[in-house]
């Protein structure tokens, strides 16, 4: 990789991480602090009706990931016309739908009694009017979030990060007054909701300022959408996929056992869900870096983004998952209370070790989505997606009787597990390498080895800490996340002193089977929709 792509890299990497750190340490304070202020139920209703309107994500129809790839392309050849076109076409198009959108969600808003039908009668009014505040913001989401996939196809992730940062202390500081005051939930989503719109609009301002895009109803073409629509119809397949692997749980269970077990399963699904953010802010930085190698014909650079993004995606996934199996009673008991330990570590251990081989392979798909060959995957991911949801309907109506809430927890968990290890080692490695030519023992050899040496002396250091002394607090709980971090540090840093860390052998052993074309998809960078307190 060049100088100028490994600065770009640590400068969006950097924004990234920083953005996130301020979106998990609100989630950290925040959750607790709404959940034992509403209590299980209502905090289970806000995660549900979130649930609901995140399948609202499918009226993408992957659009959103076309104007991530189309732009770093027409930007790469200084196409301004096509350009143009993607930009308006994409905004009209959006438009449309986020008034959709909102038709559903006043439909919907009849029917939360039946849909829900575990909600307490006294919380339907609550539960209609949430539905109807995110349903609403959600609609007007679409068309402001081309901005985001223009700033990303720009690679200027920095500017949507630092805007996040910001628009996190802003929602913090906003919902503490609100709650402070004696305001209730429908409040809070209000603040929740308006802040990310009107954050929308400051990056909008940025980004057409910092490549100005002309606009007007001339430059909404019908071929161009034909385009994106070819371009992005493999791409809606994994986005439904997503849905069912993903979104499908808490929906599950609130419809199967309680409003209340919905909470309980979040608790560990959040925490699993926050270390995957941090994974994810890295491997998105390989999505435009993949499209340009593959439009310049540059296959070893390509295959040193797909080998080198999964090294470094390992490297930030092995400590993350490591920490959490051994700290991970502590994480809960400090941040939610001792009382949701029983029933929400095993949802934690039961998702984060299919979910590690996933993160580990996060670079796999963003060059899969950069090069436009993601159709195969795309149907596994389906057929994935569809298991999980039988098997956990399955499961959780087997364990519900006999084991109890917490037996019907965790069989949703394991529905969701169980298909997703099959999938990140029977398909995902074996198809990417046979795709770029690379030989499986080199890849495995390359992308792993190194995450998993450095890893071994912060595994012992975590347990010596442990068996020391079990945190109760977050001093406690922080001083020993500090000691393994600094152990782990160490090693990170080696690794780039020695020039380790950017370094591969020679992987090519042949040319792909087949050319790699531009065509159909790209990958759809995950929509942030406002789920997390």
């Amino acid at each position: 990789m060049s100088k100028i792509n490994k600065r770009r890299i640590i400068k969006n990497v950097g924004s990234s991480w920083f953005s996130l750190s301020t979106d998990v340490a609100v989630g950290i304070f925040l959750s607790p602090f709404i959940l034992h202020r509403l209590g299980d139920t209502a905090f289970g209703v806000w995660i549900l009706i979130f649930s609901i309107t995140g399948y609202y994500g499918l009226f993408d129809l992957g659009i959103r990931s076309s104007v991530v790839r189309y732009v770093s392309k027409f930007t790469a050849t200084d196409d301004v016309q096509d350009l143009a076109k993607l930009i308006n076409t994409s905004l009209f198009t959006y438009s449309c739908i986020g008034a959709l959108s909102v038709l559903v969600t006043l439909v919907l808003s009849f029917y939360i009694g039946h849909i829900f039908p575990k909600i307490p009668a006294e919380l339907h009014s609550t539960a209609r009017w949430l539905l109807l505040m995110v349903g609403v913001s959600v609609g007007l989401g679409f068309p402001l979030g081309v901005v985001g996939g223009f700033l990303d196809g720009l690679q200027r992730f920095d500017i949507n990060n630092w805007a996040g940062a910001a628009a996190n202390f802003a929602r913090v500081i906003l919902i503490v007054i609100a709650l402070q005051h004696g305001y209730g939930l429908l409040t809070v989503a209000l603040i929740t909701m308006a802040i990310p719109l009107i954050t929308s609009v400051i990056r909008g301002i940025i980004a057409f300022n910092i490549r100005p895009v002309p606009f007007g109803l001339q430059y909404v073409d019908r071929a161009t959408f034909r385009t994106m629509a070819n371009y992005s119809s493999v791409t809606m397949i994994i986005m439904v996929a997503t849905q069912l692997k993903f979104k499908s749980d808490n929906v599950v269970i609130g419809s199967m056992i309680s409003a209340a077990a919905v909470t309980y399963f979040s608790i560990g699904s959040r925490i699993v869900s926050y270390a995957q953010q941090v994974v994810m802010a890295l491997a998105q930085n390989f999505l435009p870096i993949a499209s340009q190698s593959e439009a310049t014909g540059k296959m070893d650079r390509l295959r040193k983004v797909f080998v080198v993004g999964n090294r470094f995606c390992a490297l930030t996934a092995f400590p993350i998952t490591a920490t959490l199996l051994i700290l991970g009673k502590s994480v809960i008991e400090v941040w939610m209370g001792k009382r949701y330990v029983a029933t929400s570590y095993p949802v934690l251990v039961i998702l984060i070790i299919p979910a590690t081989l996933m993160w580990a392979q996060a670079a796999s798909g963003r060059v899969l989505f950069g090069i436009s060959k993601h159709r195969t995957w795309a149907f596994v991911t389906l057929g994935e997606g569809l298991v999980n949801l039988l098997l956990s309907i399955v499961l959780v109506h087997v364990l519900l009787p006999t084991h109890g809430v917490i037996g019907g927890i965790e069989g949703d968990a394991f529905g969701t597990a169980i298909p997703l290890v099959c999938t990140m080692t029977m398909f995902m490695p074996w198809h990417l390498c046979r795709l770029l030519g690379i030989r499986m023992r080199t890849y495995l050899r390359e992308a792993f080895v190194w995450p998993v040496l450095i890893s071994i002396p912060l595994v012992g250091t975590l347990f010596l800490l442990r068996r020391w002394h079990h945190p109760h607090n977050y001093f406690q709980l922080v001083t020993q996340l500090l000691i393994a971090g600094a152990v782990y540090g160490l090693g990170l840093l080696w690794l780039y002193k020695t020039k380790r860390a950017f370094k591969v052998g020679e992987l090519a052993f042949k040319e792909p089977p087949t050319p790699i074309e531009n065509g159909r998809g790209t990958p759809t960078p995950v929509e942030a929709y406002p789920q997390d307190v």
